[in-house]
């Protein structure tokens, strides 16, 4: 799969533009400031091909990139931002409940978390949205480079525990800054595509 030949498609406000045909789907979700957007920009050694926003919280609809006309990237929006009013909240629970009550629409869910601090009550409850659907999962905590080298394999275990995740869910130790996990991540995102 060429990772190069990326284009934007749409962005979906509604369940009714969800995007449904027979190419695998990668689903990248995470808290509003936990790097999401630089993830998947490492992911495609592009700059800022997924906007990275100033403020967080700027992802608010279901996006969908096409890669190499084979699969989809789908951003969706970030959760757990404060400055967010209510009614936008209650719109993004109500986008989420939509696309998750479609199993179909995730080959593999690509959750980010902060490896430096232990999952929000958010984070749980996107793990158990990504658990209902009984998709594979894989979750990629992102920020190691701001970790010490011995703190980097205790907080995998927290996030582990913390999640409630079986041994069969990988925890990839990632910098989207450094490229740290990239090739890791990658490998296991080419075994659903």
């Amino acid at each position: 799969m060429n990772l190069h030949n990326v284009e934007f498609i749409k962005s979906a406000a509604s369940a009714s533009g969800f995007i449904r045909d027979s190419r695998p789907t990668i689903v990248f979700s995470g808290k509003s400031n936990v790097g999401k957007s630089s993830v998947i920009n490492k992911l495609l050694n592009r700059k800022n091909f997924a906007r990275v926003g100033a403020q967080p919280g700027k992802t608010i609809h279901v996006n969908y990139f096409l890669i190499d006309k084979t699969a989809y990237f789908v951003d969706l929006p970030g959760y757990g931002y404060a400055k967010v009013s209510k009614d936008e909240r209650d719109r993004w629970g109500a986008l989420m409940e939509r696309f998750f009550e479609e199993p179909e629409l995730i080959t593999l869910g690509v959750m980010i978390v902060d490896s430096r601090h232990k999952p929000t009550a958010d984070d749980c409850t996107m793990a158990e949205w990504f658990k209902s659907t009984q998709c594979n999962l894989v979750i990629v905590a992102n920020k190691i480079d701001k970790l010490k080298k011995s703190e980097i394999e205790p907080n995998m275990q927290r996030i582990r525990e913390t999640l409630q995740l079986d041994e069969s869910v990988k925890v990839i130790p990632f910098s989207a800054e450094k490229g740290n996990g990239r090739d890791e991540l990658l490998s296991k995102i080419m075994e659903y595509c």
